[in-house]
């Protein structure tokens, strides 16, 4: 059961990690994108007022369009699977509750018949009556 735990949690870890890498390749391939194809051109015209400060504004903007999309989505994948463990456990816990509960009812009963023989057999005991030895003569 430990083993079960622990594939469990390596396998959300791989998958967390899986999509953080996916998103940061992504994230590199739009940025190499942007600075060579210029997606954001009207944004630097718009701001050719200061040239010198804003030469790469398209480039980054891009960078952080894709990085927060890319971490909304990465939240909302690890809320999910934070919801499927939780039901999963509670589910799991459930059953450990009733099955603590039936073997706890189970020893109950047993322990009561138990002290339940033991009193009859005391009983059976006390009403024989007592063998006298024979003498012989």
């Amino acid at each position: 059961m430990n083993t079960d735990k622990k594939i469990s949690t390596n396998k959300f870890s791989n998958r967390a990690f899986k999509d953080l890498l996916i998103l940061g390749v992504l994230t590199i391939i739009l940025l190499v994108f942007s600075y060579f194809y210029n997606i954001f051109v009207f944004l630097v015209e718009l701001f050719q007022k200061r040239p010198e400060t804003l030469t790469y504004i398209d480039e980054i903007i891009t960078l952080l369009i894709t990085l927060s999309v890319g971490l909304a989505v990465f939240s909302w994948r690890r809320w999910a699977e934070l919801k499927r463990e939780t039901a999963q456990r509670m589910k799991l816990q459930e059953e450990l509750i009733l099955i603590a509960n039936t073997k706890a009812e189970t020893e109950r009963i047993i322990s009561k018949q138990l002290h339940c023989e033991i009193e009859l057999h005391k009983l059976q005991e006390q009403k024989k009556p007592a063998v006298s030895p024979k003498f012989k003569k």
